[in-house]
């Protein structure tokens, strides 16, 4: 899929999520996160200098479980290889499942686009029906 490389790393959503670990106690820990046209970045401090993760927006199958409770609203992101990964984010901090979904539409929609142009283009270059009957070459 060609991007420019301004659409790639502009920014749609920068702040802090809270992303449950995944070993046995399943703590909460922040997470400084960068949303792009592309991914999601995962750092684990707020100077973003140790990047923890980088989920591309191709792996993200889906955006789950959204759940709304007093404080929190808690989502899960479901990967191609259908590991879940949860996500919690203060109610007043502006939807980021929602943009995240967004973003992921946005991607497929334009994944999509790409697909069909190249299964266009072959096409487009071969005889039409009507020069294969007459025997003649495009």
């Amino acid at each position: 899929m060609k991007m420019s490389a301004s659409e790639i790393c502009k920014v749609l959503k920068e702040g802090e999520l809270e992303k449950r670990s995944d070993n046995l106690l399943q703590f909460w820990k922040r997470k400084t996160c960068v949303l792009t046209a592309d991914s999601l970045s995962i750092y684990a401090d707020t100077q973003k200098k140790t990047k923890g993760k980088e989920l591309k927006l191709q792996t993200i199958k889906k955006v789950d479980c959204v759940e709304r409770t007093g404080k929190f609203v808690y989502f899960t992101i479901v990967t191609t290889d259908d590991k879940e990964i949860d996500f919690r984010c203060s109610g007043e901090d502006g939807c980021w499942n929602a943009i995240i979904t967004m973003a992921l539409i946005d991607f497929q929609n334009r994944k999509a686009i790409q697909d069909f142009k190249t299964r266009q283009d072959p096409e487009s270059s071969a005889p039409t029906q009507q020069e294969r009957r007459m025997g003649r070459a495009p």
